[in-house]
């Protein structure tokens, strides 16, 4: 039996927790810095309880348009978010993220952990994304 492909990124933000967790569930804070490189969010959803749905539209700067979603598994205010997540274009290719968030003195370590990718290419490829939006999430913090 094989497993699918996943990753995880480690980051410490220069914030305390709740501050780390409304840059991942309120839409507002959202726009700010989701999405890799360059790209900017045209629109962010988040209906942040367990069974509540988020949507996020970005759009790169060659113009094309990424829309992605899932539903909200868990929600532990300001420790712990897991949502399923899903490509418009590929809905049959859900995959799970975790993101963990542990007090750091005065700061916060985020722990993002994406799981069940459909293959290494796809991993790999979001390890990428997340690592540019992990970096402009931090930059909001500096």
């Amino acid at each position: 039996m094989s497993t699918k492909p996943s990753l995880a990124i480690r980051r410490r933000l220069n914030a305390p927790p709740a501050r780390v967790y409304d840059a991942w569930t309120r839409p507002e804070v959202l726009v700010r810095w989701f999405g890799p490189g360059d790209t900017r969010v045209v629109r962010a959803e988040a209906d942040v309880r367990v069974g509540g749905r988020f949507n996020i539209v970005f759009e790169g700067d060659d113009g094309e348009i990424h829309d992605v979603s899932g539903t909200y598994r868990e929600v532990v205010a300001n420790r712990r978010l897991v949502f399923t997540w899903t490509w418009i274009s590929t809905p049959e290719r859900e995959s799970v993220v975790t993101v963990a968030l542990a007090p750091d003195g005065d700061a916060t370590l985020l722990v993002l952990t994406h799981e069940a990718f459909f293959n290494e290419t796809v991993r790999d490829n979001h390890r990428s994304g997340w690592s540019q939006g992990l970096d402009k999430l931090e930059a909001l913090f500096a």
